[in-house]
């Protein structure tokens, strides 16, 4: 008999987490027939039921409602005493809470911004991957030393510790961990393997990667220029006075230059609307107010020539620090700098850290938003929505991305960045 419905994306160690601990506790959760991250969570009838719009969620068959990762996976172990995930002795219930806290926020945080910095998600930088990969590898040492001397976390059975850091220590091998750094945790591994293979979780879990390499950051290849075909050899020439030899060979050395490809929002029908005189009035006078940018902006604002669109990150999930999602957004607009001249931008982090979300605008020549962001590796990580600015949702929103006052769910604006 099902539990009720799990809201959650099954991939990540969360979802895997909380469905491990149902299934080792004889339970069973239904996942919805189908859910699409960042559209059915913002769904009004998703959020009468969970307010603040995050997931995973739970809903039980008697009405109950829970989200929070640790929270939910509690209440599942609760619900079954006799599988021993949750220690009746209150200083062993303490000792699973203080792994849980320790798989969490010294492994798997760490590793999932390294995963984000390395798919191009924030700007890259190598001392941050490293700074990162060490507190990775510091949260592992402090498991594999208790491991050594203990079969599981704590006592002699699996808890919800366990089952915690298996979840952790699957996404981390396939993250921060090389060949070579996993044989300084041979108990910490051996440790996962009888978790993830136990016959109760092993389609849950499914195996661990052993990647021969660390996640590394590709850049971006360039564009590499056509070569041009050879050049039919040219007929002989009369000899020429010395001077002008040597000028004729001077300018044959001389590489032309090819043409550059236009662009092909160059090709729109020309607009009124100025957006480097946008960009001034944005940075020289107040937001709101008479006089201000924006009045500016609806008097000059041409929209058969522009869009104004709403902008999202897909994977708030996974946000930690706030100014490390700060450096995110910097990351996205390093890289949309071959757009600057089509595009403006005010996006920013909305919450605290580890309750946030990144939102904005930006405002594109044309009516299509992918040929100016598509120029960014990172920008199907991104959702965006064209917003009607004769709506007063639509507008009002335009208006708080742009005087950084805009809140959502709650979560104030925090930090943020322009693109102009």
């Amino acid at each position: 008999m099902s539990l009720g419905t799990l809201w959650t994306i099954p991939i990540q160690p969360q979802g895997k987490r909380i469905r491990a601990a149902a299934a080792f506790a004889g339970l069973q959760l239904d996942l919805p027939e189908s859910y699409v991250h960042f559209q059915d969570n913002k769904k009004p009838e998703f959020l009468a039921k969970f307010p603040h719009g995050k997931i995973p969620a739970l809903e039980t068959k008697d009405g109950f409602r829970v989200f929070e990762t640790t929270a939910i996976a509690r209440y599942i172990a609760a619900l079954a005493p006799n599988s021993t995930l949750l220690p009746s002795d209150p200083k062993d219930a303490a000792l699973v809470d203080q792994w849980i806290s320790v798989a969490d926020t010294e492994i798997l945080a760490p590793s999932n911004l390294v995963n984000q910095m390395c798919r191009g998600m924030f700007q890259y930088t190598k001392p941050v991957h490293t700074t990162f990969t060490e507190r990775a590898l510091r949260g592992l040492t402090t498991v594999e030393n208790h491991l050594a001397t203990n079969t599981f976390l704590v006592g002699e059975r699996i808890t919800l510790a366990d089952i915690t850091l298996a979840s952790v220590v699957q996404r981390a091998s396939s993250v921060v961990l090389d060949a070579e750094s996993r044989k300084k945790f041979p108990n910490t591994f051996r440790h996962a393997e009888t978790i993830v293979n136990q016959p109760a979780l092993k389609e849950i879990f499914g195996p661990i990667e052993y990647p021969e390499k660390a996640l590394q950051f590709v850049p971006p290849p360039k564009e590499k220029k056509e070569a041009k075909p050879a050049a039919a050899p040219a007929p002989k020439a009369e000899k020429k006075p010395k001077k002008e030899e040597e000028d004729d060979e001077d300018i044959d050395l001389v590489p032309k230059e090819e043409p550059k490809a236009k662009n092909p929002l160059d090709s729109l029908p020309k607009s009124s609307f100025n957006l480097e005189d946008w960009k001034r009035a944005y940075s020289n006078k107040e937001t709101r107010g008479a006089g201000g940018s924006l009045e500016w902006f609806y008097e000059n604002f041409d929209k058969e020539g522009f869009s104004v669109w709403r902008i999202d990150y897909k994977y708030n999930d996974e946000l930690t620090a706030v100014f490390m999602s700060s450096n995110l957004i910097g990351g996205l607009f390093a890289r949309l700098e071959a757009s600057r001249k089509y595009l403006f931008g005010s996006v920013g982090v909305l919450g605290e850290a580890n309750n946030s979300v990144i939102s904005g605008i930006l405002i594109t020549r044309g009516q299509d938003i992918q040929p100016t962001v598509e120029v960014a590796p990172d920008w199907e990580s991104y959702t965006f929505k064209k917003l009607d600015l004769s709506n007063a949702e639509d507008k009002s929103f335009f208006e708080a991305a742009n005087a950084w006052d805009l809140q959502i769910d709650g979560k104030k604006w925090a930090d943020g960045k322009n693109f102009k």
